[in-house]
């Protein structure tokens, strides 16, 4: 069976985004359309359905490098910051708009809470087995345009 792993990440991103929108899993709030998606960008997202690819892009993040928590997903969609003559420095991203993401991937019980065994710290978010089984049956349907946009996947 394919994987999250075995598809590139252009393609799954693609893929995932839009099978979160046919499904209705994760809806763009109404203040969505004014903010930027870090202090690092001048302006706010020109796509139509950049929330959907956001919430596909941390899906997969979560997917792959869990437990994983909000500031560390802040750092992976950051950037450099126009400081002007001075030079440039790491910018996070928006933390609101992974936050809010990832409770809406929590309500669908594609993403849980992961405790310390004591039950009083959160290490993170993991991806739930609704969740693992989620994203490997998007990786299994974009299968043959990966092999077909990549042909050396083939040999895997």
């Amino acid at each position: 069976m394919t994987t999250v792993h075995d598809i590139p990440a252009d393609l799954m991103i693609e893929s995932l985004s839009a099978k979160l929108e046919v499904d209705g899993i994760v809806n763009q709030p109404e203040w969505s359309t004014f903010v930027k998606t870090g202090i690092h960008r001048e302006r706010i997202p020109v796509q139509e359905n950049w929330w959907a690819i956001r919430s596909a892009a941390v899906l997969r993040k979560v997917a792959i490098k869990g437990p994983i928590g909000v500031n560390r997903l802040a750092h992976e969609f950051g950037g450099p910051r126009d400081r002007g003559v001075k030079p440039n420095a790491a910018a996070s991203g928006s933390r609101k708009i992974i936050r809010t993401i990832l409770q809406q991937l929590e309500v669908e019980g594609l993403v849980e809470s992961r405790k310390s065994p004591g039950g009083n710290v959160n290490l993170g978010k993991v991806i739930s087995s609704k969740g693992q089984s989620y994203v490997n049956a998007v990786a299994h349907e974009s299968r043959a345009e990966a092999e077909s946009r990549y042909p050396e996947l083939a040999n895997y």
